[in-house]
């Protein structure tokens, strides 16, 4: 038997399909430039993107889904992929958790959080097990947007974990308490948690890939991305062996794109060659507004939503949305 909530889910499903759909037909429809017009050509694909995905809602997961958002190199846009593609599934009308266990605390400025040395952070729940539940603040541009941010006593966590009990799992018992809690008490529950790791595979990094069950890895269109992915699909592998059998590399997403180069284009071929499923279809490009937004304190998504920049992460959370959709299983 299907019941009344799960067929009203249904219903808005069948309703965003079709409305996806709509705007689909309306965006192929726009005339495209070719090769002698590129500057033509980036303005009718911004346009369709427009058209697209701007005031679309996203699909539901049929559960949370957790992701750590993770590359050993330095510079691919851990950080602004982490929090853009949240604020872009915020906007469309999901809830959503950034876990920032970089000690730099990049995502929390990004996201407009405090996080200066007093403020109660994801180092109190990795070493004194305090409920994420009191330590996560929303975000004041986006409502249903919440991070549980990072401090600088983070630096000193790799350190102090080393003689902690289930120095591996602190961060996947903190999670799954705060999940539960949530429904318990009939606060929302997060649809999507994004965890944003710094480019080492010290403790803080495995216990990210320890609480997720998806890997989401941005990858910066040069060569000496591809010798990093190597490396990290490996330490992925160890993972799966010994503490999270469950993990799995879902999403890759290209980065730092400009179309102008061969090495660019050779690149993402290479990607998009090795990993067919888990690549998504749309690229970041380089892009001025996505350099400039944390300096304001916010996303590129708020910061300038029109932009090249935020209308490619909006389409590349729009993938991610409809690839946790389709993943839900059949109501009988």
């Amino acid at each position: 038997m299907v019941s009344a909530a799960e067929a009203a889910q249904s219903g808005v499903n069948d309703l965003v399909s079709r409305e996806t759909r709509e705007r689909e037909e309306l965006a192929e429809s726009l005339p495209t430039g070719d090769d002698q017009t590129p500057l033509a050509q980036a303005v009718a694909q911004d346009a369709r993107k427009r058209i697209a995905l701007t005031g679309r809602v996203f699909p539901k997961p049929a559960a949370t889904r957790v992701l750590t958002v993770a590359n050993q190199k330095g510079g691919v846009g851990k950080t602004t992929t982490t929090v853009n593609v949240a604020a872009a599934l915020a906007q469309a009308g999901l809830t959503v958790l950034v876990i920032d266990i970089d000690p730099q605390g990049n995502a929390s400025t990004a996201l407009g959080i405090e996080h200066h040395a007093e403020v109660t952070s994801i180092y109190d729940v990795l070493v004194d097990g305090v409920p994420i539940a009191d330590v996560v603040q929303e975000c004041p541009d986006l409502p249903g947007l919440w991070c549980a941010p990072a401090t600088i006593d983070l630096a000193g966590a790799e350190i102090e974990l080393v003689s902690l009990v289930a120095r591996e799992t602190r961060l996947q018992r903190a999670i799954a308490a705060y999940l539960e809690g949530a429904a318990t008490h009939g606060k929302p529950v997060p649809d999507y948690v994004l965890i944003d790791c710094p480019p080492s595979l010290g403790l803080l990094t495995v216990n990210a890939f320890v609480a997720a069950q998806e890997v989401f890895i941005p990858i910066q269109c040069e060569y000496y991305a591809l010798e990093g992915l190597s490396q990290l699909l490996k330490n992925i592998e160890l993972i799966r062996s010994h503490l999270n059998p469950t993990l799995h590399v879902s999403t890759i997403l290209l980065t730092m794109y400009d179309g102008r180069t061969r090495l660019s284009a050779q690149v993402a071929d290479e990607v998009r060659a090795h990993f067919p499923e888990q690549v998504l279809r749309n690229t970041v490009p380089r892009s001025v507004r996505i350099s400039e937004a944390p300096s304001h304190g916010q996303t590129v998504m708020t910061y300038d939503p029109n932009s090249s920049g935020a209308l490619s992460y909006l389409g590349a959370a729009a993938e991610l949305a409809d690839r946790g959709a389709a993943l839900a299983p059949a109501k009988n």
